[in-house]
This record gives C-alpha cells, structure tokens and sequence, in this order.
C-alpha cells in the first residue's frame, strides 16, 4: 500500500477488543452525524443492504424496516454487541450478522442492491482489496457508499495526520489515508462526494455500479452488425 502506514489483522482485532465496550459512548457519539446522513441516503433505497463493518450494530435500528440487512466485522467483541441490540430491539429485517474478513467477503457477486463501508476504510489492513470487494458484491445499477476520514495533504491537519501515520498500529487506523487509494482503483462511477460533520473532517462518497446490458440484447445486437450491408466505395471510371 503506497503512501500509507502499513497496519495487520491483528492490531485491528486488538484495537477493536478495547474499543467495544465503550464504542458507542465515545467514537460512536463522535461520527454520528455522518453516520446519520448515510442512513438517510441508504433509507431512500431499497432490497437488500450489505453493511461492511458493522461494528457494535449502532446503526442497525435507523435503518428502515423495508430493507434486508446484512452485516459483516471481523471483530467477535463487536458482533456479539451487535447481536445483542437485534434481539434487544427486535429487528426482523437483519437476515444475518457475520464475522468476515471485509477484503475476502463469502458472498456470491452480485447479491446487493446497496453497500456501505462506514468509517472503515481507515481500519483495513488492505483498503484495495476491500474496494473491489465492496465493487464484486454490488448488483449492476446498485450503490457502494464510504463515509471516511480521507488525509489532507495542506495546513495543520495535514501536518498533523503526517506525523500520526507511524503510530497508526498502535490506534488501529491510518490516518494518512488518500481517497486516490480507492477512487484510483474502482470501475464504479463516483456520483457524489459530500463534506460531514464535523468540520469536514470525514466525507461520504456514493459510487454506482453501470447496469449490465442482457446477453440476449448483446448477442442480438452484434448479429444485426453482422448483417448490416458495409459501404464500398465505386472505383473511378
């Protein structure tokens, strides 16, 4: 990964084992607001909804009810307080919660309408893989949504965030991660790219994934260019 502090499995789990008991009370409270304003997006949608990091499940009761909910961490801690909010809160329309590693999903291409990665791309060993991975499990004409902290390179942010790289191990992120590490690699169509609170310090990045055109349409389609005459020209008298 070029131009990031390298981080592993291991110190994500670690980090995350610490964080789980108080994650909603401390960071959670922190990203509300673009958290808020994903689920608003993701609401106006509909079928089914892959969320990619779904931590201790905050977000599983603002969800509406006429979506199918997966959800997926590699965090055991973080399920288990997920698992415990959809029983606690009866939320029929979560059809599953899986402990998975987010840059090898076990899902079969194709099988969401939506997915969205919240505040985790700071977080993943390989940022890359987990890109195509969110891209490959997409249906055609669906969304992939990324609600992230993305490095500044200017001003005292900037400075700041440069020298924080080196101790990202010990925090469980980067912080000097670019959004070219992802936009530089997808197939997807960036159709909006919005500032959140706060300060603008995250940003929330809706791609879509083009519809497939029908075999039937392309094979029929390539005959009737096949068959179409092809002009000559008429050599001089």
């Amino acid at each position: 990964m070029t131009g990031i502090a390298r981080i592993d499995s291991q110190s994500v789990l670690k980090a995350y084992a610490r964080w789980a008991p108080v994650y909603d009370l401390s960071f959670g409270a922190f990203v509300e607001a673009g958290r808020a304003r994903a689920i608003e997006q993701i609401n106006a949608s509909s079928g089914k909804l892959l969320e990619v990091g779904v931590g201790t499940g905050v977000a599983l009761p603002n969800y509406a009810r006429h979506l199918s909910i997966t959800g997926i961490d590699l965090s055991p801690d973080m399920l288990r307080k997920a698992r415990d909010k959809v029983r606690e809160k009866r939320l029929h329309n979560v059809d599953g919660l899986f402990e998975m590693d987010a840059s090898e999903l076990t899902f079969d291409s194709a099988s969401f309408d939506t997915v969205v990665a919240m505040y985790v791309m700071t977080v993943v060993p390989d940022p890359v893989a987990v890109m195509r991975e969110l891209e490959r499990v997409c249906k055609p004409g669906g969304e992939v949504i990324i609600v992230n902290h993305f490095a500044q390179d200017h001003g005292v942010r900037g400075w700041v965030e440069r020298w924080m790289a080196p101790a990202s191990r010990a925090l469980g992120w980067h912080p000097d991660f670019r959004v070219e590490t992802i936009t530089d690699i997808t197939t997807l169509e960036l159709v909006e790219s919005i500032p959140l609170k706060p300060m603008s310090l995250f940003t929330m990045l809706r791609f879509r994934k083009a519809m497939e055109l029908p075999a039937a349409k392309t094979e029929a389609s390539a005959q009737a260019e096949s068959a179409a005459p092809t002009e000559t020209l008429a050599e001089p008298a």
